[in-house]
Order: structure tokens, then sequence, then C-alpha cells
């Protein structure tokens, strides 16, 4: 029987792969529900610098003496996923290192980044940040204030890749299917620029979009050409890049062909110039952009959100699964119900009706796991996604 990493490598790459593959994402919040409901914990031993897990909210903080301290025993481990990151998130923003307290309250914070952005983080809890003041307003200040710290490199961006080449020894000895990750221009730009500067800018000033994308992207190069020296050859890198919303994209598929796809397929030739396939991210709506992914050369695509306009698993199998293999797709509001029969009858309708159309599929929900999916259904789900897993 194949390995993890051979059935996802295989999935990937069109060829023969014994079973489907599983993956998946549940929410800090909703680890820690699960040990309230009988989740296993164990101890792991931390340095100072290192984070200890919060069994109250399931946050994560650095901690002040080394010791042991609980965790739980991660997912992947515990429910046999076949994918892990090990590398990755180098410091894309401009001013290195730079995580400033503007404001703060019981429940949030405000906090500013490296690229004059301030954003509000729940402090109890995940969810997307929201935005709330952006410094970098125009060309000329980008030029003045960010462009230069981007344009020369500094080796410090890495981080630790004592860390990186130590998680990727664990996954390889685990034969798991190893991806470094990252986000890229879309989103480094909502969180430099802000959204309506750069929704603003795709139309009345295209040239700081081709030179914002242009400096990232030889960035990004130097930055992976790195990782791969120094860490090893990944099985593959993910693209975080959210291009929509739940009725749409946020551009226009013709603003997104001339302004941001070009800059990610030339990300993706340098990724497949070292036989490296990649996965897109892209939450929300992604129907109307789903010719511009094929064409720029992505190899799957996750996690197609159902409550989103058009996005049908089905149509996109039939219509581009000779060229995409599908991560997710499948409701995680039927997870939500916790209901086992409606469950196990909707997971055979998906796995077995994504066979029937040829898709290479990595099973997994449309986005992620909130608390509100109970422990015993997950693993249930997972039984499940044994029996109807071989091809």
């Amino acid at each position: 029987m194949q390995t993890s990493q051979q059935v996802i490598d295989a999935l990937l790459r069109r060829k023969k792969a014994d079973r489907y593959g599983l993956i998946e994402n549940p929410w800090p919040e909703t680890m820690a529900e699960w040990v309230r409901q009988g989740y296993p914990t164990h101890l792991v031993h931390k340095k100072l610098g290192q984070s200890r897990w919060l069994r109250e909210d399931g946050m994560w903080k650095e901690i002040e003496k080394e010791g042991d301290y609980e965790e739980p025993v991660p997912a992947g481990d515990y429910f046999g996923f076949d994918m892990t990151g090990t590398a990755g998130w180098f410091d894309y923003q401009p001013l290195r290192g730079v995580n400033d307290l503007v404001e703060e309250g019981d429940e949030w914070e405000i906090r500013r980044n490296g690229g004059g952005a301030s954003l509000k983080y729940w402090k109890h809890k995940s969810g997307t940040p929201e935005h709330m003041d952006f410094r970098m307003s125009s060309r000329a200040i980008w030029e003045r204030d960010y462009r230069p710290y981007i344009v020369q490199w500094d080796p410090g961006r890495m981080g630790d890749l004592d860390e990186a080449r130590k998680n990727t020894k664990e996954a390889r000895d685990k034969h798991l299917w190893v991806g470094y990750g990252h986000m890229f221009i879309w989103e480094i730009a909502r969180q430099t620029m802000g959204d309506i500067n750069l929704y603003t800018n795709l139309i009345l000033d295209p040239g700081w979009i081709h030179d914002f994308n242009q400096v990232y992207t030889a960035m990004f190069k130097k930055g992976f050409s790195i990782l791969f020296e120094e860490v090893g050859i990944p099985d593959g890198v993910w693209f975080y890049e959210d291009m929509g919303y739940k009725s749409g994209l946020f551009a226009s598929p013709k603003v997104f062909g001339e302004l941001i796809f070009p800059y990610y397929k030339e990300m993706i030739d340098f990724f497949h110039s070292y036989d490296v396939p990649v996965l897109l991210h892209s939450c929300g709506s992604v129907a109307q952009a789903l010719p511009l992914i094929v064409e720029a050369g992505f190899d799957s695509l996750h996690p197609m959100e159902r409550k989103a306009k058009d996005n049908d698993p089905f149509v996109f199998a039939e219509k581009y699964g000779d060229r995409l293999a599908f991560i997710g797709g499948f409701d995680a509001r039927i997870f939500e119900t916790n209901d086992k029969e409606l469950l196990k009858r909707e997971m055979t309708t998906y796995i077995q009706g994504m066979k029937a159309r040829g898709a290479r599929l990595v099973f997994c929900s449309d986005h992620s796991l909130s608390p509100s999916v109970h422990f015993d259904t997950y693993k249930y789900a997972v039984d499940i996604f044994h029996d109807l897993m071989f091809l």
C-alpha cells in the first residue's frame, strides 16, 4: 500500500493512487472543546522562546519558564492525516519583526505590522482580523518608506531554519506529504496597503500594483530558494490567497488576469522548475477565476466553500479534473449538525460522486472545523472516510 506521501503525490501529479487522501483543520477553539470531550493530550517540553497551549481557550502563549506543558496530541497524528506543513512563512513585512501594540481591551487588541497596517485581533479566539488603519496609502509612501526594505534582502527574514529542518525530518520519518506554505501578493497587499487602497489602485494606479507585485515576487523567489537549499525540496507549496467572498471575486477576472495572475504564473513556473507542485487555497467564490487558475498552472484547489456562489466541486471536477486535484469541498455545516446519519449519507454522496467523475480528491471540509463539531462526530467521519477512500 502507498504511504501518505505517495498517495498525495500521485493525486497531485495525475498518477495512479491507491486511495483518496485526508486532511483537516480544526480551529484552536475546537481543539480546546475536543479536549473537554475526551480528546487526548500529552506533555511537551518547552524552552524559552516557545509557546504553550492554553486549555481554557486553545490559544498559545509564550512561556516564561522552561518545563513540560500540556497540549493536545497533534490532530494529524491522532486522525492519520496525510499532509503536513513544516516550513515557509518567512517575514514578508517591509519592516521586519514589527508587531506594535496600538490599543487593547479585555477581548481584543490592535497591532501595527511592518507594512504600516493596524489590524484588530481577538485575544481568546481565532478569526479574521478587522482592518483598522493603513499608512501605505500611496505609491509615493510605498517607494519612500517600504519598498527599499523589500528590494534589499535581509537574511533574518527566514526565521528558525533549524526548527524547519527538524519539523521536516520528523514528517519525512512518518512518510507524510510535506508542504511549505505562505500567503502571496494579493493577501500581502490587503494586509499592508489595505482593501480600499488596493481596490482603488487596481484601477487608478495599476503601475503601483505591478511594481508591488514584481518586488514581492523577486523577494519570494529568494526566500523559497533559501528554504529549498537549507531545509530541502518539499513535496509541494501552498499559496494562501483569498480572492473571493460569498458572492464572487474581489476583482473582475480581467483585472485579476492583468495585474495578479502573471505573478502567480511566474512563481508557479519557479516552483515547477524544482518539480514542486503548487496548491492554491482561496476562500469564497472562485468559479469565475478557475480558467485563470488552470492557465497559471496551479496543481490543486482548496477549499471550495459550498456556501459561496457557484462553488460546485462536481462541476469543477467535470470541467477541470484533468488539470486540477481537489482538496476539500465537503460542507462544514454538515459536520456541525452532529447528525451521524446525515453525515454518512452526505459523505457517501460526495466521495462517490467525485470518484464517478474521476476526480483526484483529498477529503476535508470546505474550510475548517468550528467548535460546533463534536469530537465523536469527526471521529465517526474519519471512520466513514476509511470505508470509502479506496479507488
